[in-house]
């Protein structure tokens, strides 16, 4: 079984050495995001938006086609396991503050933007959803150095769970297997 620490550095490695200008965090976020927004985790078509944002547009080599397909299956079930199961890809606990902490904020941004292909009315969201998501738009703005101290580990830490917490809420609220949405009857407005 792989961490999720080695999942982040064998992909980044594999995105550096393709030429590919995004973190292994950002797809991570990218896919919860689109998941989270209500794209069936049965849905194929994941790889192509993904390439689009990410690779402008073009297609992406097999290797990490491959890995992306390998961390979206983990990923979801992560997601149906439910019991906050989720795991962030990020890096090693024992990299700088600065690193995961940036990190987080390309796994945020990632999450917006997968959320925004896949749930643009917020409308019937609740509101822990809506405030979770205002809560993202400011934490993917947050640039400023951390210190290497126990207080910041500590912000960080509560940061990453309040994250992980927040994209589990939005996946029950918003996200659909197959089995549900063949359940619900067609709403005719």
């Amino acid at each position: 079984m792989n961490t999720s620490s080695q999942v982040f550095e064998t992909l980044s490695a594999l995105l550096e050495r393709n030429n590919i200008l995004t973190s292994a965090a950002e797809v991570q976020g990218i896919i919860c995001g689109m998941l989270g927004g209500g794209m069936p985790l049965e849905s194929q078509d994941w790889l192509e938006p993904l390439a689009d944002v990410i690779n402008q547009g073009e297609s992406l080599p097999k290797d990490v086609i491959t890995a992306f397909k390998s961390l979206f299956d983990s990923t979801c079930q992560q997601l149906i396991e439910g019991d906050f199961a989720l795991v962030l890809c990020l890096p090693d606990d024992a990299a700088p503050i600065n690193e995961r902490g940036h990190a987080l904020l390309n796994w945020v941004h990632g999450f917006l933007l997968g959320f925004g292909l896949h749930q643009a009315d917020l409308t019937g969201c609740s509101e822990d959803v809506k405030e979770g998501l205002e809560d993202f738009s400011e934490i993917a703005r947050m640039d400023e150095e951390m210190s290497e101290d126990e207080e910041s580990e500590q912000a960080l830490f509560e940061v990453m769970e309040y994250v992980r917490v927040t994209v589990m809420l939005c996946f029950n609220e918003l996200g659909k297997s197959a089995e549900q949405q063949q359940g619900e009857p067609k709403t005719v407005h």
